[in-house]
């Protein structure tokens, strides 16, 4: 295989003697391939094996290939993989209703296996030119503007230690984002948010939602009042919800108020993974309830007030570490993320997680990895 990749392919075929033949040839050419029998088992093995290819029979029970590429299409990140018709038939009306549905190329099933190879490699070699392309222009982007979704300087605040890990998908700029804003010298926001569904492209719409979030508060600030997390958090969602440019970008959000002067952290999330609150040799999810940004006008936001004792740790992350997935292409999941909090002992949480994390998957995350921490030290 080029470069040593083992390239991952999913075959969709409910006759067993093609699919093995077919299966056959692709491994000993190097790819890992799994199997399934039509399109409904294909649907779910997509989002577990995240294949690079898809190859897909159209005459299938229950499901047929039509159907499951409709499927797929329904979602961004599965309409994004390359995909393949595999047909017993040569038939005008099959191939032109295929490329309706956005495929990339057609293969015939009497074709030899010379044939099929060839023209998966070349799928692939275009694929990834693309993917190379998408990542120079984004990074290109990232150098010109000079904007960072992620800021070098993190907030000092008394009596609290704020600190975060942020490692990008393949080193490419993209749709996670942190920002702080120190209101005053007793008062830090934390915002941590995640933009999906965009591939490279989502880098560009983070920025833009980190905007809005700094609005958002500096709106609240002009309204010279107390202000609550939950109140930022509507304020961002009315703004999303009127703005057409970003309605079919999805975001989740979670946006924390540290109030050294009351002794609280109040926190809103929007859609977000639950944030973990590490007291006593013990840690609890705390999960608000409010919807993802811009579904509805009012988005139901909810603060909750949180108060740590000293040395409690408070983890707020998106899913690129909950969804990575471990050498046996086990998810790593909320409890398995609670065990390495609870088994770090008096190291510093976030190197341990990082490092215990990566042992787990060998280094090989799907997703960016985001995760900021807040201790009470006094």
């Amino acid at each position: 295989m080029e470069n040593e990749i083992k390239y991952k392919i999913l075959l969709v075929e409910d006759d067993k003697n093609i699919a093995r033949l077919i299966q056959y040839n692709l491994d000993k050419a190097g790819y890992e391939v799994q199997h399934a029998i039509n399109g409904a088992f294909g649907f779910e093995l997509v989002g577990k094996f995240r294949p690079d290819v898809i190859i897909s029979d159209i005459m299938m029970p229950e499901v047929d290939g039509f159907a499951f590429r409709k499927m797929l299409l329904t979602v961004p990140e599965f309409k994004a993989i390359p995909f393949v018709f595999l047909t017993a038939k040569g038939e005008e009306d099959d191939i032109l209703q295929g490329y309706d549905l956005e495929i990339q190329e057609y293969i015939v099933k009497t074709s030899s296996p010379k044939i099929i190879l060839a023209k998966l490699k070349s799928l692939i070699r275009s694929s990834e030119a693309q993917k190379a392309q998408g990542e120079t222009e984004v990074k290109k982007a990232a150098a010109s503007m000079g904007a960072k979704v992620v800021p070098d300087k993190i907030p000092e605040i008394d009596g609290y230690k704020i600190t975060q890990l942020h490692k990008p998908f393949n080193d490419i700029p993209g749709g996670d984002f942190i920002d702080y804003v120190k209101i005053d010298d007793d008062t830090v926001v934390v915002v941590v948010g995640d933009v999906m569904g965009k591939k490279w492209g989502a880098w560009y719409f983070a920025v833009a939602y980190a905007g809005y979030v700094r609005s958002a508060i500096r709106a609240e600030l002009n309204n010279g009042k107390d202000f609550t997390a939950n109140e930022i958090m509507q304020r961002v969602n009315s703004a999303v919800f009127n703005d057409e440019r970003i309605a079919d970008v999805f975001i989740t959000l979670s946006i924390l108020i540290i109030d050294n002067k009351n002794n609280t952290i109040g926190y809103c999330g929007a859609g977000d993974i639950p944030i973990f609150h590490l007291s006593n040799g013990k840690v609890e999810l705390i999960k608000s309830e409010g919807t993802l940004l811009g579904f509805s006008l009012d988005g139901k936001y909810e603060s909750i007030n949180i108060t740590l004792l000293p040395n409690d740790e408070i983890f707020v992350l998106t899913d690129g570490i909950i969804e990575s997935r471990d050498i046996k292409g086990q998810s790593i999941e909320n409890e398995r993320l609670i065990e390495i909090i609870l088994n770090k002992g008096e190291n510093e949480s976030l190197p341990f997680i990082n490092e215990s994390v990566a042992k787990l998957t060998n280094s090989k995350f799907e997703d960016d990895v985001t995760v900021v921490c807040i201790k009470k030290i006094k």
